[in-house]
């Protein structure tokens, strides 16, 4: 069958506008099997991995996955929360939150681009609760086309076996958002109001490889943006914060200054303590848990540093709900009645 089966209108079906809140993903389980399962979907995407299929397959297939995952398990496994995976625990809860305050007239859904809950999942289910206007709300700050373009490769590959498909408005990105940077630098003061101020501030984002920018990213632009934005919101002088990016992979050049050699230089010149915020992630996963808050930690008191700290992503706060809640009704605008 081309086309996939219309659902039968249920009555009472919700008829207004959905959003779909869409994050990047995480495995069932830190157990090895779960995980390879995860990296085997990821890794495969060309959006991400940008090498010829036929050069990097037998690569991924051959090494990749039989070595990375019992790694990657562990590193998942230091991480894992009671509720299980922090991504999903803190997406739902945003996805949940937002819910409430958007009230009944607009239903929100959340999804995963690798892993489960599916992107065309949350699409059936919206269909099928009767939704022909859904707002796609990539929670990336930063544009990227290995993130927000292949989240929406997701859900145009639904559409096409989709005989009726709603209507659809795509949130391409927020980085400069007057609410999300207000919401970020809350988070700042807030911690700093209890723990004191730092010598230097350390903002890391997400990395990528060079090549990418070299081809027209905007994701290194927009991601400096925002650390330009989030210091002057912050009053910080030039010497008191640092731009960074984090988990390269592979031997390819990536946007630079790196996050792990920014915390290794700050600890050899004796600078007492680093605190490090993760602007491109808005909610806590492995790459803001672990990577920073564990081996970044580690790197920096290796090298000399004498006090670490990693701040919390946005998460549940009330105040990046609200930006949440300003985002989604500028998007929504015409589709409801508040």
């Amino acid at each position: 069958m081309r086309y996939l089966p219309e659902p039968q209108r249920r009555q009472g079906s919700h008829a207004g506008p959905a959003i779909l809140l869409i994050n990047l993903g995480t495995p069932d389980s830190p157990a090895p099997r779960s995980v390879r399962r995860y990296l085997r979907q990821f890794l495969s995407d060309p959006r991400v991995i940008e090498i010829p299929r036929a050069l990097w397959l037998p690569i991924l297939y051959a090494f990749v996955l039989t070595t990375r995952p019992r790694q990657s398990a562990r590193k998942y496994a230091s991480i894992w929360s009671p509720g299980g995976s922090p991504l999903r625990v803190h997406t739902e809860q945003q996805a949940r939150l937002l819910g409430e305050r958007l009230g009944p007239q607009v239903r929100v859904e959340f999804a995963m681009r690798y892993g489960e809950p599916s992107i065309p999942a949350a699409m059936a289910r919206l269909k099928a609760e009767g939704c022909e206007r859904i707002l796609l709300f990539p929670l990336y700050p930063q544009y990227a086309a290995s993130t927000t373009a292949s989240a929406l490769d997701h859900v145009t590959e639904f559409l096409r076996r989709t005989r009726n498909v709603p209507e659809i408005r795509l949130a391409m990105e927020f980085h400069e958002h007057p609410a999300y940077i207000a919401a970020l630098a809350g988070l700042v003061r807030d911690y700093w109001r209890h723990s004191g101020r730092p010598d230097r501030l350390v903002m890391s984002f997400h990395g990528l490889p060079r090549y990418t920018i070299a081809c027209g990213d905007p994701y290194s632009q927009q991601c400096h943006r925002t650390a330009r934005l989030l210091a002057e919101r912050l009053v910080l002088a030039e010497g008191e914060w640092q731009i960074a990016f984090q988990s390269r992979f592979g031997r390819t050049a990536w946007i630079e200054p790196y996050t792990a050699a920014t915390l290794s230089g700050y600890g050899r010149q004796r600078v007492r303590r680093v605190d490090v915020v993760c602007p491109g992630f808005v909610a806590d996963c492995l790459e803001t848990l672990e990577e920073i808050g564990i081996e970044g930690r580690k790197t920096f008191l290796d090298s000399g540093g004498i006090e670490f700290h990693l701040l919390p992503c946005l998460n549940e706060r009330a105040d990046w709900i609200d930006a949440l809640v300003v985002i989604a009704r500028q998007h929504l605008g015409g589709w409801t009645t508040s």
